[in-house]
């Protein structure tokens, strides 16, 4: 399996604090059956100014670690961007690292408030031939007023990726309803780990697979952890990719909001 999103890196973000906690994760990673973890921290100015050298040279530092260590997890680069005014001049300038230097980009919404131009935001990037992959759209507390936002950017191009914790329950009942939905309902691309640490927040990956082949079957499952992933890794264009299901029965039976209310 590949992990396209990840806060591996020590004491670069607000996850791994240190190198004993990176190692710990990268080992339970490759536990997992991980093969290639995208090290991708959060890009935020005034809170975590990284840019591509800082992040290049951390990857690279921490592969000479996991070599010392005897851990064979592969690593490439990416960033976990958040929206700001000057994204798309950091992305042509470099700045802001690509998901192994692809046209694929990591892109995370504000957690609890929705932005007021996210749409055009996304559609700008897509203009300029990046493709956005929205993170954790299950996780924003204002999903549930804007939910038909992300089916109109899913049918204009941009990417989805669930977190795989949030298939399980890992992150609560309203983060696993929202991204079973998004799944059964065929918006979904990629599922990722946005593991933090060793002990919470865990690069695992293997349970999220299987959480949503119960719910599309194997093999759109392994297109969410690796097929697609791929893809990005060797920058296929998007009509190379495996494509969305369609709507799957469980979506097709409507009721979803008494579904999820009657499980509280």
């Amino acid at each position: 399996m590949i992990d396209l999103h990840c806060h591996m890196l020590p004491a670069i973000d607000d996850g791994a604090p240190d190198l004993a906690v990176a190692l710990a994760m990268a080992r339970m990673a490759a536990q997992d059956g991980i093969t290639t973890t995208a090290c991708t921290p959060h890009i935020y100015p005034g809170l975590y100014d990284n840019d591509r050298a800082r992040i290049l040279a951390a990857v690279e530092a921490f592969r000479q670690e996991l070599a010392r260590a005897g851990i064979g997890l592969t690593l490439t680069t990416g960033a976990d961007t958040h929206l700001t005014p000057d994204l798309l001049e950091g992305l042509r300038s470099g700045r802001i690292p690509t998901l192994a230097d692809s046209r694929y980009f990591l892109f995370e919404p504000p957690h609890h408030v929705a932005p007021p131009r996210l749409e055009e935001s996304v559609f700008h990037v897509l203009a300029a031939g990046y493709v956005p992959v929205l993170t954790h759209p299950e996780r924003l507390t204002w999903i549930e007023e804007h939910y038909p936002v992300f089916a109109k950017l899913v049918r204009g191009g941009a990417w989805m990726q669930l977190t795989a914790g949030s298939l399980t329950g890992r992150y609560g009942r309203r983060p696993r309803y929202w991204a079973e939905r998004m799944l059964d309902e065929g918006l979904v691309h990629l599922l990722a780990t946005d593991a933090h640490h060793s002990e919470r927040r865990v690069p695992l990956l293997a349970e999220g697979r299987d959480a949503a082949a119960a719910r599309v079957g194997a093999d759109a499952a392994l297109h969410l952890v690796l097929t697609r992933p791929r893809c990005i890794l060797y920058n296929r264009p998007v009509h190379e990719a495996p494509a969305l299901p369609a709507a799957s029965a469980a979506a097709s039976k409507g009721g979803w909001w008494s579904r999820w209310r009657h499980r509280a």
